[in-house]
């Protein structure tokens, strides 16, 4: 089972359309890369080419 991270303040920002886009504090917090392509992945995941950028 995953770890729980509790989100504080600076782990996200609303987007103009109303999303949470979670940052690169909150991306190493968890630790792990979920291979979502997110926005601000400090892992290098690309999900174009499914590879993490080395």
């Amino acid at each position: 089972m995953k770890k729980l991270i509790p989100v504080e303040e600076g782990d996200y920002y609303l987007t103009p359309e109303g999303y949470r886009c979670f940052t690169e504090q909150y991306h190493l917090k968890r630790g792990y890369c979920c291979e979502s392509g997110c926005r601000h992945c400090p892992f290098g995941y690309d999900k174009k080419t499914n590879a993490v950028k080395k």
